[in-house]
């Protein structure tokens, strides 16, 4: 198992301090997308530009995924 981080961004970093474990890059990717999909629940007019970025414990960006679609 390895520790992943979960960063949301939109132009000024909140960094995710405790991490979570997962036994691969997919896993964590498919955690992200869940992530966003709770954002865009609870706040669904929130900034254009929000991310979740994927950080492995080595510090490597292993994916960004996009919360909210530019296409409305």
């Amino acid at each position: 198992m390895r520790t992943y981080y979960f960063d949301m961004k939109d132009g000024v970093a909140a960094r995710d301090r405790s991490g979570l474990e997962f036994g691969s890059d997919g896993a964590a990717i498919a955690h992200s997308k869940s992530l966003a999909e709770d954002v865009r629940t609870k706040r669904p007019g929130g900034h254009p530009d929000l991310r979740i970025v994927v950080i492995d414990e080595n510090g490597r960006e292993v994916h960004r995924e996009t919360v909210y679609s530019k296409n409305g």
